[in-house]
């Protein structure tokens, strides 16, 4: 048989969805997993929402083909919502509506690279980024911030990370895997270095309504106006609305490169699917009742993980500000016997395949954030599974 291509072999599987797949699979078996894994709020999806989508489903010109781009509709609510959350106007032509926010993270570094640019990635970073540079035949170059700058990147870092192949930077803020919200004064000075340098920006701001402790998410294109002739935002509904599965993102940029990604688009999924595209205009054009909610929920859980991941022996864990990770430090567990039988682990990887077979607990290893030593614990799961998961862990280290 041919070999498959060296760009497919090159990219490494996605790590949160290998974790979730194992430990569903677990389940299935009769297992029974408590999953801190995928980072999916257990809420179900607003019932104004779901309802939209039932009356578009029963409507026949939802059976048919739409604009690739994105109805037309949503794509002018997007606007709205981006001049309501994030403080500046944006016209319906810079929007593409995608098939999840992952592919408008995809389409992005399809558009704007060309072999061998780099792309600066602060590190942790959400595992998709450096494989999707992979596959646009660019260069993921890694700037690590870790918890003793509270997971936040420096401009000095960042400019000592450039070339001249440097074509683009990403920001994550709030961040996954870390729940580091990132200061203006930060976000400013990236926009500002960018500028200097003619750098293009792809802000992902899927978690900007997920913030704690009265701090509120700054938005690199409010805070630099000048920086939007080079900003991609990349956005969707999945983490403020529940609505992981309904596959609804988009991304906000430039005519040019959004035509662009329209383009790339027509060949790739033609439109989005027009039910969950009316569903999404119910969500964008609501208020943020429900947000507000689910935020409460996960403030409350944000601090019961945080406080018994401290509790661990050997494990130390900062408290997010953001998202709904936590992100905890495990370094000190690996090079010790652990478990049943005296498992010595020598990486993260291999610590949470152990936890999840011996503990029945199912995290994420920090080497698929481009984060050693680290595990993330997403805490969008039941008060109830929480505390069960936390006990396994404080019972099988105190054995």
């Amino acid at each position: 048989m041919a070999e498959l291509s060296t760009r497919i072999q090159n990219v490494a599987p996605s790590a949160t969805l290998e974790v979730d797949l194992k430990a569903k699979a677990l389940k299935a078996s009769g297992v029974d997993i408590i999953g801190f894994g995928a980072g999916e709020p257990d809420f179900p999806t607003p019932e104004n929402i779901v309802q939209a989508a039932v009356e578009a489903a029963r409507d026949p010109k939802n059976h048919r083909y739409t604009a690739t781009p994105g109805l037309p509709e949503l794509r002018a609510a997007i606007a709205q919502k981006t001049l309501r959350d994030s403080g500046y106007e944006v016209t319906p032509d810079q929007v593409v509506v995608s098939n999840g926010g992952k592919q408008a993270v995809y389409m992005s570094f399809q558009v704007l690279l060309n072999p061998g640019d780099e792309v600066i990635v602060p590190t942790p970073c959400w595992v998709s980024y450096p494989e999707t540079i992979k596959l646009a035949g660019g260069v993921p170059v890694e700037v690590f911030a870790g918890a003793e700058q509270n997971f936040e990147p420096s401009i000095e870092q960042i400019e000592a990370a450039r070339t001249s192949r440097t074509k683009a930077i990403i920001v994550n803020s709030p961040n996954n895997p870390t729940g580091a919200l990132w200061s203006a004064e930060t976000l400013e000075a990236i926009a500002r270095w960018a500028i200097a340098h003619d750098v293009w920006v792809i802000s992902d701001e899927i978690y900007e309504h997920m913030t704690y402790d009265g701090r509120t998410t700054a938005h690199i294109g409010a805070l630099v106006p000048e920086v939007r002739d080079r900003l991609l935002v990349l956005n969707g509904v999945a983490k403020t609305y529940a609505m992981t599965g309904w596959r609804v993102g988009w991304m906000v940029a430039p005519p040019a490169v959004a035509k662009a990604a329209g383009k790339l688009q027509g060949h790739l999924t033609s439109n989005v699917s027009n039910v969950p595209q009316r569903a999404a205009l119910a969500a964008v054009s609501g208020d943020l009742s429900a947000v507000a909610d689910m935020r409460a929920a996960f403030d409350r859980r944000r601090h019961a993980i945080v406080e018994a991941l401290n509790a661990l022996p050997g494990v130390t864990c900062a408290m997010p500000s953001g998202a709904f990770y936590a992100f905890a430090d495990f370094t000190a567990l690996l090079g010790r016997p652990l478990g049943a039988h005296g498992t010595v682990c020598e990486t993260t990887v291999e610590l949470a395949a152990l936890i999840l077979d011996e503990v029945h607990v199912a995290a994420v290893p920090g080497e698929g954030f481009s984060a050693p030593g680290y595990i993330r614990f997403s805490y969008a799961l039941a008060d109830a599974d929480l505390a069960e998961g936390m006990r396994r862990l404080s019972a099988w280290l105190a054995d």
